[in-house]
């Protein structure tokens, strides 16, 4: 494939009028449940930019939410899907395996900060990942609640709908959910203003009174947590957490799903914060775009349930591991760590400068190329989700793929490819503020 311009560009009319046509045929054939953020549709993408069907050329502040982190189109990946398509493409690992499979989750027990020997299975979604972390807890601990958080995202499945806490678009109308789910308050320093001791010790007691420790099987939480408005909880929360876990004999699950490989500045979240969970669940950035997740834990813990009470035909599948041992090449090779730390300076330097001009920023925060900008009024400190919509509706009309999260809908999230350049970049993100300054 021939390279693609890393410049934004826009033709007469945007959406264009293939675009135009598809949307037609969209709106005949696919359920209006099954809503896009662009007007527009993808035709090939690479390093920053996504092209569409009539052309034009946006900067990608999205990466498919967190998926193509290596890039869109990164040779290594793509080169290892063509070999292993010519070999086969699908055998079932649970029928007759494959080396792949294996070589992926000897590669994740290497970087999965779990303690001591690690086991994965692996799966298709970050739902599927998380379901499955909760089947092998309960086996394990022999227990049956599960706390989540406050501002959580885990999944559309029943059982990770119940775990998630913003009931639109998610849940609304979708009920009932699976038991023996709890939600307890976590940390939010912007809005809460609690250090992380503080807001730990009111987890605990939430943990302790409403659910009670001989009843929990497992907390789950994301280290950032991602829909609910990239939220980093305040230094000390997630150990302390932790501790208590260990302390009770109850599983902690670190849902790295949108947090994992690379995408903070580190392979994982979990690990900015000190913590060791007893279980990882991870998919997105996992394999360059392809459908893969895994659930990695400690040995002991993910040996617990009995012989084919794991599984899934798709799970693990052989195009999906080689993606994925390509990708986490990359990511060494092209020193991708340090990337996302180059990514997260050069946004937060832009976007402080603006904040300390406008009010309606109350924070940016985030960690490498995972960042927020939270807008409320300034008057009452009220969340603006208004102006949030109508700045990401700018920056999309003018060539920026951007992408809204929080409980309140007042977060802008940058989620940008660590192949992107600084260039495409710092346009991308002086468009948003030029759409702030403007709305």
């Amino acid at each position: 494939m021939a390279e693609i311009d890393q410049s934004r560009h826009l033709g007469d009319a945007f959406p264009g009028p293939r675009a135009q046509a598809l949307a037609d045929r969209r709106d005949a054939s696919v359920p209006r449940g099954v809503s896009a953020v662009m007007p527009t549709f993808a035709h090939r993408a690479g390093g920053g930019i996504v092209e569409d069907v009539d052309g034009n050329r946006l900067i990608d502040f999205a990466s498919g939410i967190a998926v193509t982190t290596v890039g869109a189109s990164e040779p290594r990946v793509a080169e290892a899907v063509r070999a292993q398509v010519e070999e086969f493409t699908h055998s079932c690992f649970m029928v007759t395996p494959y080396e792949h499979y294996l070589e992926v989750a000897e590669r994740l027990a290497e970087l999965v900060p779990v303690p001591g020997p690690a086991k994965t299975a692996l799966f298709n979604s970050g739902a599927e990942a998380v379901e499955n972390a909760v089947k092998v807890a309960r086996a394990h601990t022999g227990r049956q609640a599960v706390a989540a958080f406050d501002h959580a995202y885990h999944g559309r499945t029943t059982l990770t709908m119940g775990l998630t806490a913003k009931t639109m678009p998610y849940k609304h109308g979708f009920g009932p959910f699976a038991s023996e789910l709890y939600r307890v308050p976590g940390s939010y320093p912007l809005h809460d203003g609690l250090d992380g001791a503080q807001a730990a010790a009111r987890t605990i007691d939430q943990l302790d009174k409403q659910i009670g420790a001989q009843n929990l099987a497992a907390v789950v939480m994301e280290p950032i947590q991602g829909e609910g408005g990239f939220i980093v909880p305040a230094p000390g929360f997630l150990p302390e957490i932790v501790r208590w876990c260990r302390d009770n004999g109850v599983l902690f699950i670190a849902d790295e799903v949108q947090t994992g490989f690379a995408r903070t500045g580190d392979w994982f979240a979990s690990e900015h914060e000190g913590i060791e969970p007893d279980i990882v669940t991870t998919a997105k950035g996992i394999a360059g775009g392809l459908p893969l997740s895994a659930v990695t834990g400690r040995a002991e813990v993910m040996d617990a349930p009995h012989a084919g009470g794991l599984g899934g035909t798709y799970g693990g599948n052989p195009i999906a591991c080689a993606a994925a041992l390509a990708a986490l090449d990359t990511i060494v090779e092209e020193g991708l760590l340090e990337r996302a730390a180059q990514v997260e300076k050069i946004a937060t330097d832009h976007l402080s400068r603006v904040r300390e001009q406008d009010p309606r920023i109350a924070e940016v925060r985030g960690r490498g190329a995972m960042l927020a900008i939270e807008l409320t009024d300034p008057a009452t400190g009220e969340p603006d989700a208004p102006l949030t919509a109508r700045v990401a509706q700018q920056a999309r009309e003018a060539g920026v793929i951007t992408l809204t999260c929080g409980t309140w809908g007042n977060v802008i999230r940058l989620l940008p490819p660590l192949s992107i350049g600084d260039d495409l970049l710092r346009e991308g993100l002086q468009i948003i503020t030029d759409a702030l300054r403007r709305s």
